[in-house]
């Protein structure tokens, strides 16, 4: 598949619970995160081409809101490299320049920059 990300994945350093807003269901957690995009762990399969209404938890006391809520679509699943999960991408349909400003943060403050498989 062609790579078709306009900005570079951060996977995260903290495990975010991700949740269903209309129905509250626990859907998995964050695996990683951009401003056009979500990608989340699950323990089983979320069918492809439907919309989310996200809630992510975020660390206490760190960011303006407690939970960032996005609308995203799912656009892929597949078997994570551990068999008994899935990983799910979505694509952030309607994020507002604050929550944007957000999942910078989120990922200066937590993202994988510049590390390499040695420093673990």
């Amino acid at each position: 598949m062609k790579e078709r990300r306009r900005l570079k994945r951060q996977h995260i350093m903290f495990y975010s619970r991700v949740f269903d807003r209309k129905t509250g269901a626990f859907l998995g957690y964050l695996g990683n995160l951009t401003p056009s995009g979500v990608m989340i762990i699950c323990d089983t399969p979320l069918e492809v081409g439907q919309i989310f209404p996200l809630r992510i938890d975020l660390p206490e006391d760190l960011y303006p809101v407690n939970v960032l809520n996005l609308i995203a679509r799912s656009v892929w699943c597949e078997r994570d490299i551990d068999p008994n999960f899935y990983t799910v991408g979505f694509k952030t349909e309607k994020s507002t320049p604050a929550q944007e400003k957000i999942i910078l943060q989120i990922n200066e403050d937590y993202g994988l920059h510049n590390y390499s498989i040695d420093d673990f």
